[in-house]
This record gives C-alpha cells, sequence and structure tokens, in this order.
C-alpha cells in the first residue's frame, strides 16, 4: 500500500473538507484574569494604603461578575477520570515502525511528553497489520512484516507499557474495505449496497465498499479479530473509528431488505434518510457493539472500549453511528471525538456541544485534533490553541497521526516537542485496573412492542425483544398480568447460567401448564441489560389442565415465550424489570398501537415528564417473598364499577380489575350465577354492551363482537372464586389507554389516547 493512499485514508470525511481546510483565522482570545499593577506606576506607599480598600472592593465585584458570566462548562464538578493525552499511529507510520530501534526511541520520546496512550492501526484496508491466524485461514495475505521480520504491532505494544503508556489496538476501517480487496473478492455476498445497485461510496479513503454491519457473517469477522487482537496482545483495549458505521445511503441489499422486511412487514422506504429506517440500521448496528462490548469484557473485563468517532448529529443521520446511545448504555469506556477543524471558533462549535458536556461527566472524553498531513502541516500555533481549548473545558486530546507531530511539520522537531512539552507539563499515567463495568445511565428509555412474536401464531399481542443469557433477541410475549421471564430452552444463549435444580409449575389462564427448571442469567431488554442475573423459568413442558383440554399447548403453536411484569409475584421468578438499573427500574409505561400494524411502546423509567397527564388509581401493598426485590403490590384496582347489559351487574362499582397486555379478549367473571342473570358463560354478543372504569380514572366501554383482541368479550361463572366480580378487559383496553405502571409508590395510571392527542 503506498503512502499517498495511506494519506488520503485518514483525511477528514469529505462533507467536512471545506471546513478543515479554510484558512486560519487569527484570532485574540479576551479572558479577564486578574487585575494587573505595572512598573510603571509610583504612587508613594501612602496612596497605595489609601487605595487598598478600592482595590479589594473592585476585586469582590470582579470575583462576583467572573462568576456571573462563567460557562456552563465552568460550572462541572472536576473531572476524577483519567486524562486521555494519545496519538494515534496510522499507515503512514509504519515507515517509522518497522525499526525496533525507532518504536523504542518513539514511546521513549512520547512518555518524555508525557503522553500516555497509543493507538496502533491493526485493521485497514481490508487486511490486519499483524500476522492473523484468521485472515491466514481465508488465504489473505500479510504484508507489515517489521525489518527484521519482527510483528510490528507486538513491538509496538512491548515498547509502549515499557514506558507506561497505554497501546489500544485501533481497528481503523470498520466495516469499510476496499471493493479490489481479497476480502470484498471471496465475499461479495457479505457487501451491501444503495438503492440504486451500487456498492461503492466516495470516502475520504477513496473508493470503497462496505461490509454489511447486519450480517452475521461479517459480525462474526470482526467480533473474531477483536478476540484476536485481545488474546494475542493481552491489549490494554480496542478502540473503533467512524468508520465502525455504515453510510446512510446504504442498506438496500438482499439480505438487509429480507430481515428489514421480515421484522416490520413492510420493504425499506426508497428514501434512505427516512427517520424510522435510519433509527431501525442504527439499532442493530448498536445491538451489535453491545454484543461486541459484552464479548470483550468476558475475555478480559478492565479492557477500554474506546470510540472515536464524528459529531453526535453527522454520525447519526450520516453514518448511522448513534454513539451517544452506545455511551448511556454503558458499552463505552472512553470516547476521542475527532474534531478536525482550521478554525477555532468552529472547533470550540464542536467540543462544547451537549452530548460531549453529558459524556464527559460519565466517561474519560478526548478531543480528536488534526496535527497534520504530509501535504497539509498544521502549524504547532493551531494546535497549541485548540489544546488548550479542549484542556480549559476538561477534555483531553488524541493527535492524529505520530509522524505530523514533529517529524513532518513546518517547525523543526526539537520546536514542536518543546511545545508539546509545554502542553502537557506535568505526567498524567493512566492505569486500566481502575476501568470498571458501568451501568446504563438512561432516566428512561423507549423500546417497541412488535405486535407479532418471533414463534407462534398469536392473533393479537405485544412483543418486546429480549436476549437471553447472551442469545439472538427473541420477540416474547409482554404480559403486565403475570410476573416472571419465562421461555423456551432454544431461547437461550452461551452465557453462564446459573442452575438451581429446581422444577416449578405456572399455570396460564387458558388453562396451560408450563414446567421447567428455574435458572439465574443475564438478559437484555431490546439493548438495555439487567444490572445482575435474573430469575428465568426455562420452559421444557406444556400440557392442559383437565378443566381446559383446548388450551394453547395442544394447538401445535410453538411456545413463544412470556415476560410477565406484574408486581403482584406470587412466588419465584419475579418481575425482571426490577432488576433494570437505576430510574430504569422504578416502572413503566405501556403505550398501544391503536389496533393497527404499526408498533406500540414500552417506556421503562418514570419520569415527571412522562408521567404528565397520567390519571391515578392505587394498589394494595402485599408482604414480601423471600428472593423478590423490592415492594409487592396486588395490582388488580379497587372499586370498579361495571354495567354489563343483559345481567344484574348495573353500573355496580364494588368489581376488581386489571389491566393485562397477556389476555386477548375481555372478561368477567361473576362468583355467582345470579349476577349474571340470565347470560350464560361464553362468547357475549353485541346486545351485551359493556362499560368498566373508575370514577375520575378512566371509562372504558365496548361492544362485544367476534375479533379476537379487538371487541371479543368473554363471560364466566366461576363459585370458587375468591372475588365477587373480576374484570379484565383484555389488550383491546390498550387502544384506548396509555397505562402507567408505578412499582415505587404502588400506582397505576391511565392516560386517554385521545386526550394526548
Amino acid at each position: 500500500m503506498t503512502t499517498q493512499f495511506w494519506e488520503k485514508s485518514r483525511e477528514i470525511n469529505a462533507t467536512l473538507t471545506n471546513l478543515l481546510f479554510k484558512p486560519v483565522q487569527r484570532r485574540v482570545l479576551v479572558g479577564l484574569t486578574k487585575l494587573q499593577v505595572t512598573s510603571q506606576q509610583t504612587a508613594p506607599w501612602l496612596l497605595k494604603k489609601r487605595l487598598l480598600p478600592l482595590l479589594c472592593l473592585i476585586s469582590f465585584f470582579l470575583v462576583l461578575l467572573l462568576n456571573s458570566f462563567a460557562p456552563a462548562v465552568a460550572q462541572l464538578p472536576p473531572q476524577p477520570r483519567q486524562e486521555i493525552r494519545g496519538v494515534w499511529l496510522s499507515g503512514n507510520d509504519f515507515s517509522v515502525f518497522r525499526n525496533r530501534s525507532q518504536v523504542q526511541a518513539a514511546m521513549s520520546q512520547l512518555r518524555k511528553l508525557n503522553f500516555n496512550t497509543v493507538y496502533p492501526v491493526v485493521w485497514n484496508d481490508g487486511y490486519t497489520q499483524y500476522p492473523s491466524a484468521i485472515m491466514q485461514k481465508k488465504g489473505i495475505p500479510f504484508f507489515f512484516k517489521g525489518a527484521e521480520g519482527q510483528d510490528v504491532i507486538a513491538d509496538i505494544i512491548t515498547q509502549a507499557r515499557s514506558q507506561g503508556l497505554l497501546a489500544i489496538p485501533w481497528f481503523e476501517f470498520g466495516f469499510m474495505v476496499p471493493l479490489t480487496s481479497e476480502l470484498a473478492s471471496q465475499h461479495p455476498d457479505w457487501l451491501t449496497q444503495k438503492g440504486d445497485g451500487t456498492q461503492t461510496s466516495i470516502s475520504a479513503a477513496g473508493e470503497v465498499a462496505w461490509l454489511n454491519p447486519f450480517h452475521p457473517e461479517v459480525q462474526q469477522l470482526i467480533r473474531e479479530l477483536v478476540m484476536e487482537v485481545i488474546a494475542k496482545y493481552d491489549a490494554d483495549g480496542v478502540q473503533f473509528d467512524d468508520h465502525m458505521s455504515l453510510p446512510v445511503d446504504f442498506g438496500y441489499d438482499k439480505y438487509t431488505i429480507s430481515l428489514y422486511t421480515q421484522e416490520t412487514g413492510n420493504p425499506p422506504p426508497s428514501n434512505p434518510q427516512a427517520q424510522a429506517w435510519i433509527k431501525w440500521r442504527a439499532d442493530k448496528m448498536t445491538a451489535f457493539m453491545v454484543d461486541l462490548y459484552q464479548t470483550v469484557k468476558a475475555r478480559k473485563p478492565n479492557a477500554i472500549f474506546s470510540v472515536a468517532p464524528n459529531y453526535y448529529n453527522f454520525a447519526y443521520k450520516m453514518q448511522l453511528q448513534d454513539w451517544l446511545n452506545w455511551v448511556r448504555l454503558g458499552i463505552v469506556d472512553e470516547l476521542v471525538m475527532q474534531v478536525y477543524r482550521n478554525d477555532l471558533e468552529s472547533f470550540i462549535a464542536q467540543i462544547t456541544r451537549p452530548e460531549i458536556l453529558e459524556t464527559q461527566q460519565i466517561i474519560p472524553t478526548g478531543i480528536g485534533i488534526m496535527a497534520g498531513l504530509r501535504n497539509r502541516p498544521v502549524a504547532i500555533p493551531q494546535i497549541k490553541s485548540q489544546v488548550e481549548a479542549a484542556q480549559q473545558r476538561g477534555l483531553g486530546i488524541g493527535f492524529f497521526y505520530y509522524e505530523s507531530l514533529w517529524d513532518i511539520a513546518p517547525e523543526p522537531a526539537a520546536q514542536r516537542q518543546s511545545a508539546f512539552a509545554a502542553l502537557f507539563p506535568n505526567s498524567a499515567l493512566r492505569d486500566i485496573s481502575q476501568n470498571t463495568s458501568r451501568k446504563p445511565t438512561f432516566n428512561t428509555v423507549n423500546l417497541p412492542l412488535y405486535p407479532k412474536p418471533s414463534l407462534g401464531q398469536r392473533v393479537r399481542g405485544y412483543f418486546l425483544e429480549v436476549a437471553i443469557a447472551n442469545g439472538q433477541p427473541k420477540r416474547i410475549l409482554l404480559d403486565t398480568g403475570s410476573a416472571g421471564l419465562r421461555v423456551p430452552k432454544e431461547f437461550l444463549g452461551n452465557s453462564p447460567i446459573q442452575r438451581t435444580g429446581q422444577n416449578i409449575k405456572e399455570v396460564l389462564s387458558d388453562g396451560t401448564i408450563l414446567e421447567g427448571e428455574l435458572v439465574y442469567t443475564n438478559v437484555r431488554f431490546g439493548l438495555i441489560p439487567t444490572a445482575e442475573p435474573v430469575p428465568v423459568q426455562v420452559v421444557t413442558s406444556r400440557q392442559c389442565t383437565a378443566q381446559k383440554p383446548k388450551c394453547s399447548a395442544n394447538s401445535g403453536v410453538p411456545f413463544s415465550g412470556i415476560v410477565g411484569v406484574n408486581y403482584f409475584e406470587k412466588s419465584l421468578p419475579y418481575n425482571p424489570l426490577r432488576k433494570l438499573s437505576g430510574n430504569l427500574s422504578n416502572g413503566f409505561i405501556v403505550v398501544g398501537n391503536g389496533s393497527s400494524n404499526s408498533n406500540g411502546s414500552l417506556i421503562l423509567g418514570l419520569t415527571a415528564e412522562n408521567q404528565a397527564g397520567f390519571k391515578m388509581a392505587s394498589w394494595s401493598q402485599q408482604p414480601e417473598i423471600n428472593g423478590v426485590p423490592g415492594k409487592r403490590w396486588d395490582s388488580r384496582l379497587n372499586k370498579v364499577c361495571l354495567t354489563l347489559a343483559g345481567s344484574s351487574a348495573k353500573n355496580l362499582c364494588n368489581s376488581r380489575a386489571i389491566a393485562d397486555t397477556g389476555t386477548i379478549n375481555g372478561l368477567t367473571e361473576f362468583k355467582s350465577a345470579s349476577t349474571a342473570g340470565k347470560l350464560k358463560p361464553g362468547v357475549l354478543g353485541s346486545a351485551n354492551a359493556v362499560k368498566v372504569g373508575i370514577n375520575g380514572i378512566f371509562d372504558y366501554s365496548l361492544t362485544p363482537g367476534t375479533r379476537d383482541g379487538f371487541n371479543r368479550w368473554n363471560l364466566s361463572i366461576s363459585p370458587q372464586s375468591e372475588l365477587t366480580i373480576f374484570v379484565n378487559p383484555g389488550i383491546a383496553l390498550f387502544d384506548k389507554y396509555d397505562v402507567l405502571f408505578d412499582q415505587v409508590n404502588g400506582k397505576q395510571g391511565f392516560r386517554s389516547r385521545r386526550e394526548k392527542k
């Protein structure tokens, strides 16, 4: 690979070129920092003494003035996180790093200048920069041996560590690959394309193709290469930049179209920037990054998972790279945002964006600064002004790239090195032993509820994507009327499972008996993991009760799993949402899909904002059960009023009711046949209009019909029932109301969907 191509490969994104190469404008930063008295002042001592009170008063008002007009960032607490002082070792630098003595000298010089991190490139142009057994199996050649035949990456990592520097291998090309590479030629089905069928885009690296980030074999290749580097070198971490992404115009290959159509029921829109299409692809990218993070941490828990993206608005909308979501999910250990600008005002505007202010409160955060290119050197005054602007805001630095620090620069090497020494006068060593796993930082998050499951032919329901034991996400029935996660064993992945040996039995309302072992394992809802393993019933047997021989177990339909999120647990397993991190565990809201085929949503985490407009009813608290965290609540509502045409129930307000997404059809259960009057058990007809509600809370009515999940209503008479009248409006209630479940205060809220609009 030629130097010219390497130079081209790391110029900034084409859309930012004009910003980068605008002429540098000289600016004077004016700051009121201290009251100065010049040497020309010759007032006698007495005059100075008389002026002293005035000077103190001026100083006092200056302090007030400075505090009043300080920028918001000045109010941020001191940063306890380790400061990033890094440099990328790019393909341009390999002429230097092929030589062992030069590697040693370079690492020594970086340490002397108080740098603390190097990012050597290990994946570029469809090739590894180290001898890879994985690529060797594919018959893909290896080019980057040292002058003495040595492994250059091994040499860099060894020498870096000897100087106390972190060495974090950098997967520069991510999913990007030249169309002419062996990898692309061997696996044309791995490539994605634009809507017009073209497979390449013009980027800073020239004309490139893109591996399909959603293809499982592509994901497996990246995963294997990352783990090979972690294992082979015991690397301090791994880094991915703006190419761990996909340009927004791509994703129209056969595999992705089929996957999107299967999951949504519609083909992808022709407009690549349609919001739902962007979000679907970005979420798929995020799901892969979550999996990759977990895979890395399973091998080396304190490894640094680093990302170096473009600014967020561009990264998300144009590259499908939702890195702010990655940070909030807790899967990023450090962030170095590339801000390659000549113009200081533009540079400062980028490093003070809200997402950077948020990120730097959570993890070590740095700014990628252009130190120069061979054909476009950057003068040290520009570098100095940008570093100082970042440092003033508590941000670290990453320089692109090593040779341009002082070897190819407009000033002599000694002058450049002296300038860097002044920028970093003190040592700031980093220690990965302090890099511990983080929890998500969301206050609330919105997850889609799909109208169809992964398995089975259920007529209607809300299905939530759940990944169990690091398995593939499966769409499982969301049931607000039961508690506990119950799934077939095929849904489990290969993560460790804590077995209890305890066989448990659950009887569903349709008469289905579920049997299987209680185990503990990690669970992920959409992209949100539980804070620790939760109890799961692994169902290995289904059968019907004698009273209901026509239950779902005899229907021939496979079991699609149940995630019961009620807080009225009778025993283990409990509601798994109790084990979400932070605010996400305090309750949830179910938003229906309004009888359409579109998705509903599950809003995790109650906030003042998302509770607006709900009218609340109270639950009654229940005794604690050993092993169930938090408070238990009887979520059956009291003082529910029922009117059922043709029965004796005429606005009876002594009924109890439950809001239950797990029940397809509405149900009224009477303890006494006399309350039913002339009505017989079974399906009600249109003459038997139903009204159910709580005064001032909700008022729901329905004319019984024949459509499952929409207007079918059943009547049963159960003398053995503990309740005189029990009402379950079924899933159709969620077409009319958003329903809130508050597990902290024991309340349930209802918000009319009409009022919401």
